[in-house]
């Protein structure tokens, strides 16, 4: 089961640096958060934390439910749903998160090179989807392809805070799912915004307005 929870968080990192359009990356961030939110539960299960189950109830509701609902209303509000702009095209990007995914394998052997294979495998997992999240915020120029960056990079530092500590303290949790529902209203609302003035929300356009 933990394979293939695993095998999921991974392969949605290349789906989504192949993406092309907002709605296939939104939909392959809210397969992730749906892969995040199994591994949680399992965790829960497993070590039989009811804080756990809480906590897995809330990334269901915000990053399966809600926050994926919030981003393709903007994209339907917008009209986003052309190309999202890449600086480099998706072939090379699939090579570039292969990289990554190696890599991250790499530095998780490095770190812990006595603990178990799944646990390795969750390390590289967690750092991946990082990298992966870093990669959205550079390497693409639509401002919602970067909102969803960041989502994908907290994903990963959840992921990691999971596998190393068991997660952080329940308030903590609780407390970052609040912050980062109420940061994706806020750059949602700014995104539109930012589209009803400009007529777009490409950020490699906007730099030419500074100074």
């Amino acid at each position: 089961m933990q394979a293939v929870i695993l095998f999921g968080v991974l392969l949605s990192c290349p789906l989504m640096a192949i993406a092309k359009r907002a709605p296939a990356l939104v939909r392959n961030f809210r397969l992730q958060s749906f892969f995040l939110f199994l591994a949680t539960l399992s965790l829960g299960a497993g070590e039989g934390r009811v804080d756990l189950y809480i906590i897995a109830g809330l990334l269901f509701l915000l990053k399966v439910l809600l926050i994926p609902e919030i981003l393709y209303r903007i994209t339907r509000r917008i009209k986003a749903n052309e190309n999202i702009g890449l600086f480099i095209n998706a072939q090379l990007s699939l090579f570039f998160v292969l990289g990554m995914m190696y890599a991250a394998w790499v530095f998780s052997k490095a770190m812990f090179p006595f603990a178990a294979v799944l646990k390795t495998t969750l390390l590289a997992a967690a750092f991946c989807v990082v990298l992966s999240g870093m990669f959205l915020m550079i390497f693409r120029i639509s401002a919602l392809a970067q909102i969803i960056g960041m989502l994908v990079m907290e994903n990963g530092i959840f992921l990691l805070a999971s596998t190393v500590s068991g997660g952080m303290p329940f308030f903590v949790e609780i407390a970052i799912f609040f912050d980062v529902f109420v940061s994706v209203v806020i750059m949602g609302f700014f995104v539109y915004q930012i589209n009803k003035l400009f007529t777009h929300i490409n950020v490699n356009k906007l730099s030419r307005l500074k100074g």
